[in-house]
């Protein structure tokens, strides 16, 4: 996949890794990490924890990788809620704790997951130390695997670049549609054609807004309780395309809490900010004000002070 379009990071899958995916993780791998669970976690009735999405085939590939997508995200296990805030890989940040500014999404390759979370902490004031790493080849396989996801694409995606590695051709109709794991990657890879034109009007946001749509049309599919049930030939396949740090103990009550979700009332928000160039380089500057009230909102028992 060539490095201009490796963006967009799968958010639908989530709510995969939630359900059964951590469970999986746990019990192919036989591996639960030697973690400190700080503050008690076992006996809480949330957890917070950042998601990450890489492009690295599989985990031991993805340790000098950029992150394509990056969000934060809350599960409460009694009521089942699920907030997620996105944050556009192109978030202006100081990198190792202050040395210098650059794009959020290089923090994975200074430091791995470890910085990326000390980043969105510093960034966010918030109290944070679990992550959620996926590799993107997880999206084909789990989206054939629920019979496809029905959307409604907005315009005609048409994209080729022979360049790519294997060569990328993104062809998908105006209208609604069921798409295979194959366009589900065109769609969620797409952002303009190669006249410049047919993009989202907002970038990079744009695309983020077209992910938590899918997000709504994935979960009703895989909540199914014909999908549900085919959780144990999805784990055994996709195991080593996830990487986490959340205790096994803790991934049950996740696991457990995903029958609870509603999938029509998911909170679901982007960083809030604008796109903007500083000497030369395209930035997304988020608005602090704005930023703090909508922690505040969606993830006020760990804000930090």
């Amino acid at each position: 996949m060539g490095r201009k379009f490796r963006r967009a990071f799968f958010i639908s899958f989530l709510c995969f890794i939630i359900l059964y995916g951590l469970i999986g993780y746990y019990t192919v791998k036989k591996r639960n990490p030697d973690v400190t669970l700080g503050k008690n976690i076992e006996n809480k009735d949330e957890i917070l924890f950042l998601v990450l999405g890489i492009d690295g085939n599989d985990m031991t590939e993805a340790t000098d990788v950029r992150t394509d997508t990056m969000m934060l995200a809350k599960l409460n296990f009694k009521s089942g809620e699920l907030s997620i805030l996105s944050i556009p890989r192109d978030t202006r940040v100081m990198l190792k704790s202050g040395e210098y500014a650059g794009k959020i999404n290089a923090a994975h390759k200074l430091g791995g997951a470890e910085e990326s979370i000390k980043t969105v902490k510093e960034l966010l004031d918030i109290d944070l130390e679990y992550y959620v790493k996926i590799d993107y080849q997880f999206v084909r396989e789990v989206v054939d695997l629920i019979g496809g996801v029905e959307m409604d694409i907005p315009f005609h995606m048409k994209y080729d670049d022979i360049s790519d590695e294997p060569p990328l051709h993104i062809d998908i109709e105006e209208g609604r549609q069921v798409l295979d794991g194959d366009k589900a990657i065109q769609f969620l890879r797409y952002r303009k054609s190669n006249d410049g034109s047919g993009g989202y009007k907002e970038g990079d946001v744009g695309r983020i807004k077209a992910q938590q749509e899918f997000i709504k049309a994935f979960m009703g599919q895989v909540l199914k309780p014909s999908n549900i049930l085919k959780s144990p030939m999805a784990i055994s396949k996709y195991y080593k395309y996830v990487e986490t740090n959340i205790p096994m103990k803790i991934a049950f009550k996740g696991a457990f809490s995903g029958r609870k979700i509603d999938t029509e009332d998911l909170n679901i928000n982007t960083l809030p900010g604008e796109g903007r160039y500083i000497d030369g380089i395209s930035y997304f500057i988020h608005y602090e004000e704005p930023t703090q009230a909508l922690i505040k909102e969606m993830f006020e028992n760990h804000i930090l002070n």
